[in-house]
């Protein structure tokens, strides 16, 4: 199925028998039975060139995967929680290397993991505070319980830190009970994939005064027209809404998360800046044209050109193989640095992968995936609903496509 275009391919400088080829890898996608559905949308030059679907977003409904289908974005919830940061930031209303204590006191006195069990573990002073900034890198010294690759991470389970399923409690309180678990790292000494995000997200809601469901959808989400983007599908909505899937053995789907009675369809008590969203292609390709557009879409502006330029540069000392622990992460780590939200493209040769220097990216936990290439003026979104996004190399393969098709 074909979604609306703005321009033929050869208009901007893209070969319309190479994007064929996305085609056809869609096709088998779903023929092979390891997708149930997916959709892809290209824009270079502020048009749309691209926008096919293949598949069912419902397998059991025999929905077809459409070009308004609405999908679980997870993680690519990030970017738009830490561009809300950045809003606030220009705002004036603190500093990156400002102390996060200066917002959030239940960080104070943090402590580091230097050994033990969950029943007695060891630990030492952090060296410093938490900052912003850190938070918005992945070097705070933070995790995720899903892991299950440390010692923290299990203490996080134990002590529910989980702010993608606890919908009985408070933004505030799990960000509380987080405080209260000892650091993976020192602060700003290794990057780790982690609930920081989700730090923000309370961080937003405390110096702006205003629920931070609130403020992503009266100052970000709405602004930008993002008409089908929020932290719950609404009744009237939910026929569109994708069910998503595992894959089970080699070429088996099982059901993970129906659309009706899933947590996504009725509002969260807690609303998750890491995680949290739902929305569609066009909608986050609107995202995408903000970014590109730096910080400005349709006549409205969000963010100062240098800020989304501060943004989209690495922070980190060198890349994600320097600096990131091999746990799971949304990208790859070698020639990949990070920035404000999102990962960034140092070197396409160390990464082995075709693209261009200054590219940010990032995907969510049911195989999306977006990036925007600057001086391309390029940006590609992908929704798909399985779990987990590793289990499928999707992301570089129809990276290696959409560059093949580059012609101009």
């Amino acid at each position: 199925m074909q979604g609306e275009i703005d321009a033929a391919p050869r208009a901007v400088g893209l070969c319309p028998d190479r994007l064929g080829r996305i085609d056809g890898w869609m096709e088998r996608l779903v023929s092979d039975g390891k997708l149930a559905g997916l959709s892809v949308m290209i824009a270079r030059a502020g048009k749309t060139a691209y926008f096919r679907t293949h598949g069912r977003a419902d397998i059991a409904r025999e929905k077809p995967f459409a070009p308004d289908t609405i999908a679980r974005i997870y993680s690519m919830t990030k970017p738009l929680t830490s561009v809300a940061v950045m809003m606030l930031y220009e705002e004036g209303r603190f500093q990156l290397d400002d102390p996060i204590t200066r917002f959030l006191p239940d960080f104070a006195d943090m402590r580091v993991l230097t050994g033990g069990n969950r029943v007695k573990f060891d630990s030492e002073p952090a060296r410093r505070a938490i900052t912003i900034r850190d938070l918005l890198t992945h070097t705070a010294g933070l995790t995720y319980g899903f892991m299950e690759a440390t010692l923290v991470d299990g203490l996080y389970r134990q002590n529910g830190v989980d702010f993608g399923e606890a919908q009985t409690d408070s933004l505030a309180s799990v960000v509380e009970r987080l405080a209260r678990q000892p650091l993976l790292a020192q602060p700003g000494t290794e990057w780790n994939y982690s609930v920081a995000t989700d730090v923000l997200g309370h961080l937003v809601a405390v110096v702006s005064g205003q629920d931070f469901a609130d403020f992503m959808r009266e100052r970000i989400i709405r602004p930008l027209g993002m008409i089908d983007t929020d932290f719950f599908v609404p009744p009237e909505k939910i026929e569109r809404f994708a069910a998503n899937y595992s894959l089970f053995r080699e070429r088996s789907l099982k059901l993970y998360d129906d659309c009706v009675g899933s947590r996504f369809a009725s509002p969260p008590v807690v609303a998750s800046g890491g995680g949290g969203l739902v929305s569609t292609a066009g909608d986050y390709m609107r995202f995408c044209r903000f970014l590109l557009g730096r910080g400005e879409l349709d006549g409205v502006r969000l963010l100062g050109r240098k800020t989304v330029a501060l943004m989209l540069a690495n922070h980190l000392d060198g890349d994600l193989a320097a600096m990131g622990q091999p746990r799971f992460s949304e990208t790859a780590y070698t020639g990949i640095g990070f920035g404000l939200g999102f990962s960034v493209m140092l070197d396409p040769a160390r990464a082995q992968i075709v693209g261009t220097p200054g590219e940010a990216a990032w995907g969510g936990l049911a195989s999306t995936a977006f990036w925007v290439d600057p001086a391309e003026d390029l940006a590609v979104v992908l929704l798909a609903q399985l779990i987990p996004s590793s289990a499928l190399p999707i992301r570089r393969e129809l990276r290696v496509l959409t560059y093949a098709a580059l012609v101009d």
